[in-house]
């Protein structure tokens, strides 16, 4: 099965660079820095680093408070940072400067992985939610490496997934030194998976512990004022191909009762800004968009936020906020934000990437569940009109996230014990 495995991303290699050279005629990061997908970069003296690797956005930022534990506990080894995206790489140096070193993670080719290893020779590598790369585990457990997955989930559909190679799969995970789980769902489905129970524990969810900036606050509070705080705002974050319309439909039904409406919509991923702007214009919406207007005019009846790494303040500044990923099936996206603020939040049918916290705001009235389209623009118009009920719909989504917290401290444990050892 490895022999397959590792033929198979042989295979895949060349069409993976066609694919980087098409997206750097887009980003200019991919080009500039494609070395290191096979992990060549010229590299300070990181010997002994902390090594944490974070997908994309979502999970830098999940790793946040996390990162920042592991820098005050053990002030004088070096941090790595690693990412796959340039989003999430560009997130990486708006939350930490040059306090972190930050690269690509190497494809898993079994040289890439050897010279990325071979360039940082990190002392702890911890990887954060879901990656399961066969030859960067088998290479760790060669060289020592203590590896750790931390703020651990596993949808069913990842399970089914990696349930297609599973040999291969459970030999990589007995590799790793623990696995720090989300939830008990998350600790069963890795043990279908083959995991030990001895790996695992559960931790709860690192994005509880995330940092809520006191400067977003008050740039949410500065905006709100600006536009008229009076004025009734909602929210649309990390929305997907085929559900704006929805958003746009039921933006359209808000706007028969309360004209005056904002609507802010924040596109998931970079590519599609332009789209969405083009989309919603043809609509017949007056439009403004970060980049250009910076803020919405008195006359704006839809903001697209065409720019990363500002949800926070655009939360803050919102009265209601619908999280994306969820009206199709995508699987939906982090609910903890808006609640963090105590936004009340409303998400679609498909919330399997974060089932259990989704459900814990939707049983504690934090949250609600709509359907499609025409549903989103009734509760919204709902909340908008109706203080009496949002207001308390945001103290106990405030609640929820409240209760949680205290995963990294969890992690923390056992990063402590693995370096120990």
């Amino acid at each position: 099965m490895r022999l397959i495995y590792n033929l198979a991303m042989y295979l895949f290699t060349p069409l993976v660079m066609v694919r980087l050279m098409a997206r750097g005629m887009r980003y200019g990061d991919y080009h500039v820095r494609w070395r290191e997908r096979f992990g060549s970069f010229k590299a300070p003296r990181m010997s002994g680093c902390l090594w944490v690797h974070a997908v994309s956005v979502g999970e830098v930022n999940a790793a946040e408070p996390l990162v920042k534990a592991l820098m005050e506990a053990y002030p004088h080894a070096p941090m790595l940072v690693t990412t796959v995206t340039p989003t999430g790489s560009e997130r990486v140096r708006q939350l930490f400067g040059n306090a972190v070193h930050s690269v690509y993670l190497p494809y898993d080719l079994p040289f890439a992985v050897k010279r990325f290893l071979r360039n940082t020779r990190p002392r702890l590598a911890v990887i954060v939610e879901t990656e399961i790369w066969p030859n960067l585990y088998f290479a760790c457990r060669r060289h020592g490496i203590p590896l750790l997955i931390a703020n651990a989930r596993l949808s069913e559909r990842s399970l089914r997934g990696y349930a297609r190679m599973s040999s291969l799969v459970r030999r990589a995970l007995r590799c790793v030194s623990h696995i720090a789980a989300q939830s008990r769902t998350d600790a069963a489905r890795y043990r279908l998976l083959g995991a030990e129970p001895s790996q695992l524990t559960v931790c709860g969810n690192l994005k509880f512990d995330m940092p809520v900036p006191s400067a977003a606050l008050e740039a949410g509070k500065a905006m709100r004022e600006a536009w008229g705080s009076g004025r009734p705002v909602w929210i649309a974050a990390s929305t997907h191909e085929g559900e704006e319309m929805c958003v746009f439909e039921a933006h359209t039904e808000v706007m028969r009762r309360l004209p005056d409406a904002l609507l802010l919509i924040a596109p998931r991923h970079p590519e599609r800004f332009k789209a969405v702007e083009s989309a919603v214009r043809s609509l017949g919406f007056n439009v403004a968009t970060r980049s250009a207007d910076k803020v919405p005019g008195p006359s704006t009846q839809c903001f697209v936020i065409d720019s990363m790494g500002e949800l926070l303040r655009f939360f803050a500044a919102s009265d209601v906020a619908f999280v994306g990923g969820s009206l199709v099936s995508i699987g939906g996206h982090n609910v903890l934000e808006p609640a963090a603020l105590g936004k009340p939040v409303l998400v679609g049918p498909y919330t399997y990437n974060f089932e259990e916290i989704t459900q814990a705001l939707l049983d504690e009235h934090g949250g609600h569940r709509v359907k499609d389209g025409t549903e989103l623009g009734a509760e919204v118009l709902s909340l908008l009109r109706d203080e009496t009920r949002r207001l308390p719909m945001g103290v106990a989504a405030r609640q929820v996230f409240e209760s949680e917290r205290g995963s990294v401290g969890k992690v923390m444990k056992l990063v402590d014990t693995l370096l120990q050892e």
